[in-house]
């Protein structure tokens, strides 16, 4: 599978509605991979200065991301193809 990088702009968040639309995406996409639609949350990072936030997905497809989106009723800018560049610990 691929990793997407979702781009938000959620400036002026609460932190309580932040923590629901991060649960929300996590359980929209087990909702897809019940379904038979590969995909998983990986993480989310928000910086509240700007109210930039970018979460990571790994699925199939650029649609299947911007669809659970849609379906979560989540806002994003952008969907585009990304690199998980997280160090392995040992």
């Amino acid at each position: 599978m691929t990793v997407f990088m979702v781009e938000r702009n959620l400036k002026g968040i609460g932190m309580d509605d932040l923590a629901a639309a991060q649960q929300a995406a996590i359980r929209k996409s087990d909702e897809f991979r019940a379904d038979g639609t590969p995909m998983r949350y990986i993480r989310s990072t928000f910086a509240p200065e700007d109210g930039r936030c970018m979460c990571l997905f790994e699925a199939e497809s650029q649609d299947d991301v911007k669809r659970l989106n849609d379906e979560a009723k989540l806002p994003y800018d952008r969907v585009v193809e990304a690199m998980d560049l997280t160090p392995q610990r040992h």
